[in-house]
């Protein structure tokens, strides 16, 4: 029997997915799969998925090398839900944790945070050093830090945010004016930790950045 044909989709489509580490047996996260996004796992043995906010497929790993590579793919009894069991490189979850499921609940019912931030800052190269230093801000968002810079933006919002941006633009002018190469190096990089806060702040992804470069980079 076809797979595909077993399969049963909810009303919009979609299919449950729980992550499974297949070495530790750690569960990892939830997602959503589509019909075509299950394809293309099966094809690929890397994970994709379908985002709901974003209304798109993506490729797990895709923007911040973190892939998973699919060991096995078990269906429920009532085969409406999935079990991947993957290999994965480097953190599920996008705030740079192993696992999404890094927290857990007291006696309080109050949120605890059980397990730390796992890639290395001394090994995140290329593209992935903005995935990673965007993860950190989010993780910064959503738990904040005392005397964090990045949350003190936050906590300000975003007219604080924005003149923050336009200064460290006016920074790269300068720098470029004074033909100074560490200085741009610099100053360039301040804007874009700058951007990044401000990309967080409006639920801006890199995938959304990188698909729009794309769509030029195709048309040019």
């Amino acid at each position: 029997m076809n797979i595909m044909s077993s399969i049963i989709f909810n009303s919009e489509g979609l299919l449950p997915v729980i992550v499974q580490d297949f070495k530790s047996r750690e569960i990892l996260m939830f997602a959503y799969m589509n019909a075509e996004s299950l394809q293309k796992t099966l094809e690929t043995k890397k994970a994709h998925y379908y985002s709901r906010s974003r209304n798109k497929l993506w490729l797990k790993g895709e923007t911040s090398g973190h892939y998973q590579n699919v060991k096995k793919i078990s269906v429920d009894c009532d085969k409406d839900a999935l079990l991947l069991e993957v290999e994965q490189i480097g953190g599920a979850c996008h705030t740079g944790h192993k696992s999404c499921f890094y927290q857990s609940l007291d006696n309080q019912e109050k949120l605890v945070e059980n397990q730390e931030l796992i890639f290395n800052k001394n090994k995140v190269y290329g593209v992935q050093i903005l995935q990673a230093v965007y993860d950190v801000i989010v993780d910064r968002k959503v738990n904040p830090k005392k005397d964090s810079y990045t949350n003190y933006l936050f906590n300000e919002g975003l007219d604080k945010i924005l003149k923050k941006v336009g200064e460290e633009s006016a920074e790269v002018i300068i720098g470029a004016k004074n033909r100074n190469t560490d200085e741009i190096i610099y100053e360039i990089s301040d804007l874009l930790y700058h951007l990044m806060v401000l990309m967080v702040e409006q639920e801006v992804q890199w995938d959304d950045l990188f698909g729009e470069l794309h769509k030029r980079y195709s048309q040019s």
